[in-house]
């Protein structure tokens, strides 16, 4: 089976781009691209947890209605949300409606809140432990440093932050180049990754 499948332009892309039209845009644009804004890193973790037993298309679908739902992904305001907004949450059908995700994400805020006041950023944080770039793309689900941040995220308290949730957060946030080794955009990743300032 092939790494690879060709884009909407002839040229090669990760193969998982083929699940879905919309995957293209998004694969191109914003997968496997360092990001270093906080509320940025939030909204993917959250959704990634969201994704949890369902398909990134479902969840990418809906981005819009949970960045509305959620306040565009403001961990301050987020932490503020009290029993009635689980309940509102719960009764909106632009979301995934799972109680226990939908209090993940408010738990989660909190947390956010408290590892920033001790490590500065969600952004430090993260790429504490970023890999070094490894010479093909990853073919496994997990890796040591998803695993580790995964424990320790936990141990903070935080919630549906297992480890392949923690590593296709660090897939997509570009912690980890992914994009298989024919793809169009690996290189691109790469520079990206190179040129990154590691916020610290």
């Amino acid at each position: 089976m092939s790494d690879t499948v060709s884009g909407p332009d002839g040229q090669p892309r990760c193969a998982w781009c083929k699940a879905a039209p919309e995957f293209f845009e998004y694969h191109d644009n914003e997968w496997g691209y360092p990001v270093a804004d906080d509320r940025r890193l939030f909204e993917k973790l959250c959704l990634e947890s969201f994704q949890s037993g369902l398909s990134w298309r479902t969840i990418l679908s809906k981005r819009e209605n949970f960045r509305s739902a959620f306040c565009d992904f403001d961990f301050n305001k987020v932490a503020e949300f009290s029993d009635v907004d689980i309940e509102r949450l719960m009764g909106d059908q632009g979301i995934v409606r799972h109680r226990g995700k939908i209090e993940a994400v408010v738990n989660n805020a909190r947390r956010m809140q408290e590892l920033v006041a001790a490590e500065g950023s969600l952004a430090a944080y993260v790429w504490r432990y970023e890999a070094e770039p490894p010479a093909a793309p990853q073919t496994a689900s997990t890796s040591a440093q998803s695993i580790a941040m995964s424990k320790d995220l936990k141990k903070r308290g935080w919630k549906f932050v297992g480890p392949t949730t923690v590593f296709a957060f660090m897939q997509a946030m570009g912690l980890i180049n992914d994009h298989a080794k024919g793809c169009v955009m690996r290189e691109k990743a790469a520079q990206l990754r190179r040129d990154f300032i590691k916020p610290e």
